[in-house]
């Protein structure tokens, strides 16, 4: 057998000698070349049935591969596509609660001076009423008027008299203690909860509130525009709801009014 030369492969080298042996004369009554020559056929015959096995699981595995790579390309979509509708929902979610934070705040705070509203503050009162009769606490409340405030707004406008009322909203706010709360009760009427305070307590907090806002001084056209407040103050006592001190309180705000104006009354 003629050796190998360069990357020639022996099944090609026995393949060239079998055909050169059956297509020579000279063996053609050789008792073997029938044998050799059904044995080639047969060997034929199964190289030719396994390249067809081979072409189809080439093509088996290039569909296969082909099939991967667009389900590997339809997966990244999906996952874009994830991302973004997360992303989306994060925004979502978070305008939701904004939006659910500016409703809240809509609906228990003043608008215009961004203190407690009217409804708050009742729901505060109620609240410390319930935990009057629980533990026998007391509170006191502040009802507070600006002075001659009808007289602002023709003077100066309604644009500045609403300067005006969140100045004295913001002065109420900074001058009573952590606990209390203040609100804005109607028009340029304020009204605040001064929790486990008794009179003398509340009075300090009142004369404080007071000094502030008689610092007031707004520019308007380069003057300084000042104001004065009234304000009433009652106790609550055993046995009645906090509309009964409000009542009282509001009766004490008229006496100081009466009495001249920027000062305060304790109720009776």
């Amino acid at each position: 057998m003629p050796l190998l030369r360069g990357s020639q492969k022996l099944d090609e080298v026995l393949e060239k000698r079998v055909q050169e042996m059956l297509a020579d004369e000279q063996y053609l009554d050789h008792p073997m070349r029938e044998v050799l020559q059904q044995l080639w056929c047969s060997v034929a015959w199964q190289l030719a049935r396994l390249e067809r096995i081979t072409n189809i699981s080439d093509r088996y595995q290039n569909a296969a591969r082909e099939r991967v790579r667009l389900l590997s390309r339809r997966y990244d979509r999906q996952i874009r596509l994830l991302e973004r509708v997360l992303r989306i929902s994060d925004r979502y979610q978070s305008m939701l609660k904004d939006l659910n934070v500016a409703l809240h705040e809509a609906s228990t705070h003043d608008l215009l001076t961004g203190i407690a509203n009217r409804r708050l503050m009742s729901e505060s009162c109620r609240q410390a009423d319930e935990r009057s009769l629980a533990d026998g606490s007391t509170y006191s409340l502040v009802v507070l008027d600006a002075d001659h405030f009808k007289l602002v707004n023709d003077t100066y406008g309604h644009d500045f008299g609403d300067r005006m009322l969140v100045e004295l909203a913001q002065k109420f706010k900074t001058s009573i203690r952590d606990q209390d709360l203040c609100a804005r009760w109607g028009g340029e009427e304020f009204l605040g909860l001064f929790a486990d305070a008794d009179l003398h307590e509340a009075e300090v907090v009142v004369q404080r509130l007071l000094t502030a806002v008689r610092l007031i001084a707004l520019d308007c056209d380069g003057a300084e525009v000042g104001i004065t407040a009234s304000i009433g103050l009652a106790q609550h006592v055993s046995g009645e709801t906090y509309a009964d001190t409000f009542r009282r309180a509001d009766e004490a705000l008229l006496v100081a009014k009466r009495r001249g104006r920027d000062r305060y009354v304790v109720a009776p």
